[in-house]
């Protein structure tokens, strides 16, 4: 089973549209969307979801009031003016790092889990699919999005890939979203901004030793940037696996809630179906590299 992770430095750069429009193509394949902060590749999957959990990712203080002596020295500790002059613990504020606990003379805190989203799994014309969202305001996404990819893992029935639209930007999410992946597709688009933001995903990619493509939308809206990612991409030994056209019927396909390939429009479904042959060849070319070296060594 081959999971396949599809990022980008910055939303809104095409992956999820990418992501579902593989779904369409790829046989034998569960599915999850790890952008458990905004996720939409649930709106485009469609599908009847079959198991709901609340999810307890984080941890906030709870002050007995009965223990309370009132001292103060818990107020005096909290970093996040997390306690309230009333001895009252403030949710968006306590970071659950358990100080006031530690320093209470009365043992009058303690920490209680408290939930911070809430995962889904889905049964869908295109297989299974993982999805998450978290609360306003809550901690703990890269635990949610871990638990996606668990949850994935679990009612997943012996398909050959595993496509992730992983979670955008460069932080906590994103290696949870990556993390023990066979490889990663960077998604980005030819501007100044989305030069800056490739080369930091793909620099994130590279530290954790995870095989990284790059996939340019809409090349031809700036053909000197692309140019220029492409140029950046070969230097460091990135592999351009994809070049999708602009195309304004997307737009309108997505208003529908279709993908490029449901809505049939030839030269993005011809491109696209050309980046997971090309992707699928690469990833083949690899376990026979691997196969090799482990021969040559035994």
């Amino acid at each position: 089973m081959k999971q396949i992770v599809f990022i980008s430095g910055k939303g809104g750069t095409g992956k999820s549209t990418l992501t579902a429009s593989l779904s369409r193509i790829v046989q034998n394949k569960a599915i999850a969307d790890c952008d458990v902060e905004a996720p939409n590749l649930h709106i485009l999957m469609g599908g009847q979801v079959v198991e709901q959990k609340d999810f307890y990712g984080a941890e906030e203080a709870v002050i007995n009031k009965e223990k309370c002596t009132s001292c103060n020295i818990c107020r005096e500790t909290c970093r996040f003016d997390a306690i309230d002059e009333d001895f009252e613990i403030i949710p968006f504020r306590c970071e659950g790092c358990g100080a006031c606990a530690l320093v209470c003379p009365a043992d009058a805190i303690r920490l209680e889990k408290v939930k911070t989203g809430e995962t889904y799994v889905s049964k869908t014309s295109r297989g299974t699919f993982s999805h998450a969202l978290l609360d306003i305001g809550a901690e703990g996404s890269g635990r949610l999005v871990t638990e996606v990819r668990n949850n994935m893992k679990k009612h997943a029935d012996k398909e050959d890939w595993i496509l992730i639209d992983g979670s955008p930007g460069i932080g906590c999410v994103v290696i949870a979203s990556i993390t023990g992946a066979d490889a990663v597709v960077a998604v980005a688009e030819p501007t100044k901004s989305g030069i800056s933001d490739l080369e930091r995903v793909l620099a994130v990619a590279r530290h954790f030793e995870i095989p990284a493509y790059v996939c340019i939308n809409k090349y031809d809206i700036n053909l000197k940037i692309t140019k220029q990612i492409e140029d950046f991409c070969e230097k460091n030994n990135f592999e351009v696996i994809g070049r999708i056209p602009f195309e304004p019927k997307i737009v309108n396909a997505l208003r529908d809630l279709k993908t490029p390939i449901d809505a049939d429009i030839p030269n993005i479904a011809f491109e696209i179906e050309s980046i997971w042959k090309r992707l699928a060849d690469k990833l083949s070319e690899s376990d026979k590299k691997g196969d090799a070296a482990a021969a040559s060594r035994s």
